[in-house]
């Protein structure tokens, strides 16, 4: 055991004979009012950190136990069995425009020519829907609030490729402008859960990060698999790109009507 108080470690490293069977570790915590202004911290943050945890950590059991007044306890169970696939099909829910896709890759990525290679590993899992939509992007298990080079990545992939299969099938009227992110973001569902053995962040808070080694090979991979995604599923592609093209009119329509009003 080892207890610790403001920092300073109080009464040094503790062994107790132990002879059960189970193994692991308790941490016990409590926020000190000497350091923090405010430690009533709400039961949503809680549940929605855990919940986080267990969509990145497949098959892991996240139990949350909130002890109520009369000391009994609340108790909450947090577990996806198949990770981010489960959790992307939980939010499209039944009636998706199509089903959700799994794609994976490892590879071996460099940032500059002259830093060293290093691992990725990049797991993704999206959908497209008329009715909900979502962007969320992890690292190394932990949520990218910001998202930084998943975030990129997405945005050049899919607009490049939806936009290529557009052109491709003439579905562009006369002189339209082609599609933006938004169009496209209107309709999707995607978590991406990436790994690597050398992370660069933004900033201190590591809400996003910057990696150009991994930006480039989730580029790449994303493209890939829309291609072949669409081209193995003509009628998967029939309906993103009509709803694509209504997104973006509807857009247009209303960026007019504003301005009209405006005027």
């Amino acid at each position: 055991q080892l207890h610790l108080e403001h920092g300073e470690n109080v009464g040094g490293l503790t062994k107790e004979p132990y002879n059960k069977k189970e193994t692991g570790t308790r941490i016990r915590w409590k926020p000190d009012l000497q350091v923090f202004t405010d430690i009533n911290i709400p039961v949503e943050y809680y549940l929605d950190t855990i919940k986080r945890q267990a969509i990145v950590n497949d098959g892991v059991t996240f139990l949350f136990r909130h002890e109520q007044e009369d000391g009994s306890f609340e108790t909450t169970t947090f577990q996806y069995e198949n990770g981010i696939v489960d959790h992307v099909k939980e939010v499209a829910g039944e009636d998706s425009l199509t089903p959700v896709q799994f794609w994976q890759t490892e590879r071996k990525v460099r940032d500059r020519d002259d830093k060293p290679e290093y691992k990725t590993k990049i797991n993704v899992a999206c959908a497209f829907s008329n009715k909900v939509k979502l962007t969320e992007y992890y690292h190394n298990s932990s949520w990218l609030e910001y998202g930084g080079v998943p975030d990129k990545a997405v945005r050049n992939a899919f607009v490049y490729q939806i936009d290529a299969y557009l052109k491709q099938n003439n579905k562009y009227n006369k002189n339209e402008s082609r599609i933006t992110f938004t169009d496209v973001e209107d309709c999707l569902i995607i978590v991406i859960s990436s790994f690597s053995n050398r992370t660069s962040y933004e900033n201190q808070t590591k809400k996003a990060i910057t990696n150009k080694g991994i930006q480039e090979a989730m580029t790449d991979m994303l493209r890939h698999q829309l291609e072949i995604y669409f081209i193995e599923n003509p009628l998967d592609a029939e309906k993103v790109a009509a709803q694509v093209l209504v997104n973006k009119r509807s857009r247009e329509d209303a960026e007019k009507t504003r301005l009209n009003l405006k005027k």
